[in-house]
């Protein structure tokens, strides 16, 4: 019975082989596709990262403005009015950070007739802002602004100048952390809980406190709000307008603010004149209990970065 089953095993393999004739063909190697893995790509360092940049913009001016007269029979005095001024930015961007950087000082003396020389601009501002943009409307933001003189200044309003003011003498220091809102092509605003702390040595007018009429101090701290809005429009091809508004107000009495608007309209003439119109309004009441005004117009060579 084993050999009958064997036999039939044999014959129906024999008949099955006979019937598939089709040699499977072997593929060559030569047509054989060999996957090797690929050499790594070195980063070309001379190109930068567009989400990590340093921007930095610079414009500085000298402006001088001068008459002299000799056995001139119509009248009129001797004049020679300079002031140098300078605007520093450096921005950082990287990954939805963003840390602004600004600097602006002034200082300028005139010299009229046979008078001594007085001082006519002397300033020094500095501020940095960092924020974060999280995909809100707004971005947090976290500044800290830096207000005071370059030099010593004086009240001319009496016939003897009085020195009212030193560096840092008094200095003003702000930090405020809040929210800035920045989608708007021209303007930007920020409102914050802000501390601004009154630094002073000799002029302690600037920190102090009524309440403690034996005692003249040196430091003042105050918490509040801080509001500052800044706009850069384009009037013109050559004509650029800036504005700046800080308000800051106090817990303590939140019906009085300071306030300080800063308006610049620069002409640019050609790659290196131009003409500045500045208007600066300042409301403080430990600094005048009325409005203080500063305008003035300039004509000057100009060097700027972009």
């Amino acid at each position: 019975m084993f050999k009958t089953i064997l036999a039939v095993l044999l014959i129906g393999t024999s008949v099955y082989g006979a019937g598939n004739t089709t040699v499977p063909q072997v593929k060559k190697v030569d047509n054989l596709k060999i996957n090797y893995p690929k050499s790594p790509v070195k980063k070309d360092k001379s190109k930068s990262d567009s989400s990590r940049v340093w921007i930095p913009t610079m414009v500085t001016g000298l402006n001088i403005s001068q008459i002299a007269f000799s056995n001139w029979t119509q009248g009129g005095s001797n004049a020679l009015t300079w002031t140098v001024t300078g605007n520093v930015g450096l921005d950082y961007k990287s990954d939805g950070w963003m840390l602004r950087n600004r600097a602006k000082g002034a200082y300028g003396r005139t010299k009229l007739g046979g008078q001594g020389y007085i001082t006519n601009d002397n300033e020094l501002f500095f501020e940095n802002v960092l924020s974060y943009n999280v995909g809100w409307a707004t971005d947090p933001f976290f500044s800290n602004t830096v207000i005071t003189t370059l030099t010593k200044g004086y009240n001319y309003n009496s016939s003897t100048p009085v020195l009212i003011a030193d560096f840092f003498d008094p200095g003003y220091v702000t930090q405020s952390l809040g929210f800035n809102y920045g989608k708007l092509k021209f303007v930007t605003t920020r409102l914050g809980l802000a501390t601004q702390e009154v630094f002073a040595n000799k002029y302690r007018q600037y920190t102090d406190n009524p309440k403690t009429p034996n005692k003249a101090e040196a430091f003042k701290l105050e918490t509040g709000f801080e509001s500052v809005s800044q706009a850069k429009v384009h009037v013109a091809d050559n004509i650029l307008l800036t504005s700046g508004l800080r308000l800051f107000t106090r817990f303590e009495n939140l019906t009085v603010w300071d306030v300080r608007w800063d308006n610049v309209v620069a002409a640019k003439v050609n790659s290196f004149i131009n003409v500045n119109f500045n208007y600066q309004l300042v409301y403080q009441q430990d600094q005048s209990m009325t409005t203080q005004m500063k305008e003035g117009l300039q004509v000057g060579v100009v060097y700027s970065v972009f």
